[in-house]
């Protein structure tokens, strides 16, 4: 009997060596971890896109048409071409308009946002265990590397979507009367593959936008940590940082959202584009190179930044929050 009993102790021992099984605790843990990046990815996808809501409907209407009514110059103050724009809608369309198909924008943005920043933690964790990093900061290549797997799987998941919103944000009121319209029309009138057109151009300019945001990021938090001593950077700090990182971001792929954008609402806007280089083309030769492909830049250099610097800043600010109340005070992310 006794025998048993410590023979039964040593296969428990065994079965429990590290690398072969998990305890409970660890498990619990990790799901606890992934609750909270997805609770603050969420929140913070949802505050920075409302925050910017209709500057964010504005530059998809400069980037969706071609007809020349409303075609700012790269250089020649778009942001007030932007403002007259938004100005118009109210006084046209009412207060409430500039915020239109932001109800489609929440129904994508929260499980983007959720996706994204959850899967950044996962990817990180995963590299940092590969290239023997554990509990470090990752080197440059693989902190670029997880930023751009993070964003590649949150468009994977919700491009439809985004391409209901782009079509709610660049059509009258009248046209859709919900998110489940667009759905139906768009199912019955041009099929069900027309939910993923721009796909392809969305995930060329997903690798560098998430690719280099995160990496911006985080290496700016890295520097800071390194010269000031400090451990955390205060939320101004952090509201800076996302902001290079979003300028930065999406000045390296905005092109290729202009690509995205085109081909999404060309159903409605009497286009037809087959390609991303066609569409390049035809962008190309009717309105320009830098006013064609950078039409609204400037403007997102407004926009953008602070949509970034708020995202980030929250879902670092939600992390440390959640944690003190599972943990304590103790633990800062």
């Amino acid at each position: 009997m006794g025998n048993g009993v410590r023979e039964g102790a040593v296969e428990f021992q065994r079965d429990v060596e590290p690398g072969t099984a998990r305890l409970p605790a660890e498990d619990n843990q990790e799901k606890k971890k992934v609750l909270n990046s997805l609770m603050s990815g969420a929140l913070a996808g949802a505050v920075a896109k409302t925050a910017v809501a209709p500057l964010d409907r504005t530059k998809i209407m400069f980037q969706g048409e071609s007809s020349g009514l409303f075609s700012p110059k790269f250089f020649d103050f778009e942001p007030f071409e932007a403002y007259r724009l938004i100005y118009h809608t109210y006084l046209n369309e009412g207060f409430w308009s500039l915020w239109r198909g932001n109800s489609a924008t929440m129904v994508r943005v929260i499980p983007y946002a959720a996706i994204q920043f959850c899967a950044h933690e996962e990817y990180k964790q995963i590299l940092g265990n590969y290239y023997g990093f554990q509990g470090k900061a990752l080197t440059p290549f693989p902190r670029f590397i997880a930023g751009s797997l993070a964003g590649t799987t949150a468009a994977m998941v919700t491009y439809p979507l985004d391409m209901v919103r782009a079509r709610m944000a660049v059509t009258p009121k009248e046209m859709y009367s919900s998110i489940v319209h667009v759905f139906i029309r768009i199912s019955r009138e041009e099929g069900l593959k027309t939910l993923y057109r721009g796909f392809t151009p969305t995930i060329l300019g997903v690798i560098p936008y998430a690719g280099l945001s995160f990496f911006t990021y985080e290496t700016l938090k890295k520097v800071h940590a390194e010269h000031s001593g400090k451990a955390q950077p205060s939320p101004p700090e952090r509201l800076l940082f996302g902001a290079c990182a979003g300028l930065i971001g999406q000045s390296a792929s905005y092109p290729l959202d202009v690509v995205r954008r085109r081909m999404q609402t060309a159903g409605v806007l009497g286009h037809t584009y087959s390609s991303i280089l066609l569409t390049m083309q035809d962008i190309v030769r009717e309105e320009g190179l830098v006013r064609g492909l950078y039409k609204g830049l400037s403007m997102n250099w407004v926009k953008g930044p602070i949509a970034v610097g708020i995202s980030f800043t929250t879902f670092d600010l939600m992390q440390i929050l959640l944690r003190k109340l599972q943990h304590g005070p103790g633990l800062e992310r």
